[in-house]
C-alpha cells in the first residue's frame, strides 16, 4: 500500500524552514500501522491548484491508498488545502474534520478555526490534518479506525 504526506506550506516548499508535519505524520503511522506500506513525501506551497495538481497525481498516477495532508486549513488567506482538497475529492467525508476539531478544542479552544476536511478520490482516501506536529500527534492517532475502515471500503 501506499501513503503520502503532503506538507503545504510555502516556507517548508521554499527551503525557509525544515517540514516538521510531514515527519510527524510518519512517525505516528509508524507507531500505529501494522500493516506494510510505502511513504510518498511531497512538499508543496500554499497555492490551491499545485495543491491540487499534487493530490491528484498522487491518488491517480502514483495509486496512494491514503494521502494525509498538513498544513493550509486554517483561516489565513494563503490558507487553502481545504479547497484544494474539493476540487479533487468525489466525495467528501466531513466527519474526519470535526473529529479533529472536536479533539483539540478542549485543550486548544482557537482548533474551531481549523477548516479540515476529508473526502475519497476514486479509491483513494484524503485526509487534512493540521500543520502543527503537537496537533498531528493529537489528532491522527484517534482517526485511525476510520481511516483503517474506509482505507477497506475503498479497497472492495
Amino acid at each position: 500500500m501506499k501513503v503520502a504526506r503532503v506538507t503545504i506550506s510555502d516556507r517548508a516548499s521554499a527551503g525557509i524552514y525544515a517540514d516538521k508535519g510531514g515527519p510527524e505524520i510518519e512517525r505516528v503511522l509508524r507507531a500505529a500501522w501494522e500493516e506494510k506500506y510505502e511513504i510518498i513525501a511531497s512538499v508543496v506551497p500554499d497555492e490551491r491548484e499545485v495543491i491540487s495538481r499534487d493530490l491528484a497525481r498522487l491518488a491517480d498516477d502514483e495509486k496512494c491508498a491514503l494521502i494525509l495532508t498538513t498544513g493550509g486549513t486554517g483561516p489565513a488567506l494563503r490558507d487553502v488545502t481545504p479547497e484544494a482538497t474539493r476540487d479533487v475529492i468525489e466525495k467528501e467525508l466531513p466527519g474526519l474534520g470535526e473529529a479533529q476539531r472536536m479533539l483539540s478544542f478542549a485543550t486548544v479552544p482557537t482548533a474551531i478555526l481549523s477548516r479540515a476536511t476529508a473526502g475519497v478520490r476514486g479509491r483513494t482516501l484524503i485526509v487534512n490534518l493540521p500543520g502543527n506536529p503537537k496537533a498531528i500527534a493529537e489528532c491522527l492517532p484517534p482517526l485511525i479506525p476510520a481511516i483503517r475502515e474506509a482505507l477497506r471500503h475503498l479497497a472492495e
